[in-house]
């Protein structure tokens, strides 16, 4: 059996054909001078642009490269899932593989953890690359978050964080389908301590996170941590019942204290589409809510993988 490593590092990787020769030279210069025995998972989240077959030379070439390959795309989250699944490090690093987490910084997350951090998430000082479109909506993402849920997640910060073994294994423990990975670690616990970094530029193509899917991605976080939005449904029915109690209210004055009748049929279909506004948007978070729980009662795995390369006993189904 292979011996224990001390550092584990978790790529997930899908269409990076371009960028990953350098990251992972990168990674490996890195790796190397901090003087640690290590590895590195690179999950293949069912890449269609030949990265599948260039992490397979990569891990054919050293040992301490390992890999494992999805059926299908599964999405980043559950990659980084996987990956923490089969880490065998006292501490395990999450990464993305396109460049924009710097390997570089892997020095000062290690000796954060030494000096007593057990989740060491990095935040970023900067984003390069990035619109002021998508800086200005992270960043209100980020702050609703802390206004809505209970758990104090740090502002600013991505996946990019290294956890020590006691929390990886508290983290093996959370199975949920629709996964949010950065508000599940802030959700065990620990001793989390930042490292303020600089958030760099992509090394070659286009972000796979484009507006939609940041969208979903966001009510994912919202609706895991947060009933707030079901509360606003009830507020939004109790100040529509108000308003209309005083409408109607209004309306039966004129008619029996005074000789004008109520005029104003624009003003009535406008509080008939208002009302029906509200249902729709109300009807719409119930289902939000609702086709989380029908996801999660299917209790079907979180990934299943065609192949891997470097573990003594994969799990190629993943089951709870």
């Amino acid at each position: 059996m292979s011996q224990t490593p001390e550092l584990s590092v978790v790529g997930p990787v899908f269409n990076e054909r371009e960028s990953l020769p350098e990251f992972h030279a990168r990674l490996l210069k890195s790796l190397r001078g901090l003087g640690v025995t290590f590895e590195v998972i690179y999950v293949d989240d069912g890449s269609r642009d030949g990265t599948g077959e260039m992490l397979e030379r990569l891990a054919a070439d050293a040992p301490e490269i390992k890999l494992l390959r999805f059926s299908r795309n599964f999405g980043h989250q559950v990659a980084i899932t996987a990956g923490m699944d089969h880490a065998s490090g006292r501490a395990c690093v999450v990464m993305d593989t396109d460049g924009q987490d710097p390997p570089e910084l892997l020095g000062r997350l290690v000796q954060a953890w030494r000096d007593g951090g057990e989740i060491v998430y990095a935040v970023r000082a900067r984003r390069e690359g990035e619109g002021l479109f998508k800086r200005a909506t992270a960043a209100l993402f980020y702050r609703l978050m802390r206004q809505i849920t209970n758990v104090d997640m740090p502002l600013d910060s991505g996946d990019f964080r290294l956890l020590d073994r006691r929390a990886l294994d508290a983290m093996g423990g959370l199975r949920e389908t629709h996964r949010f990975m950065r508000g599940l670690t802030s959700w065990v616990g620990f001793n989390q301590v930042k490292v303020v970094y600089e958030r760099q530029a992509r090394l070659a193509g286009t972000t796979h996170y484009p507006l939609l899917k940041m969208v979903r991605f966001a009510l994912d976080g919202i609706t895991s941590f947060s009933h707030q939005p079901l509360r606003w449904v009830t507020w939004m029915g109790a100040a529509c019942f108000v308003i209309s109690a005083g409408l109607g209210g209004w309306a039966l004055w004129v008619r029996l204290f005074t000789d004008e009748a109520v005029r104003g049929w624009t003003s009535m279909m406008a509080v008939v589409l208002f009302l029906g506004g509200v249902q729709l948007i109300s009807i719409g978070v119930l289902g939000e809510y609702l086709g989380r729980i029908f996801d999660e009662v299917k209790n079907r795995p979180l990934y299943i993988l065609r192949g891997a390369k470097g573990f003594d006993a994969p799990r190629l189904v993943d089951r709870r």
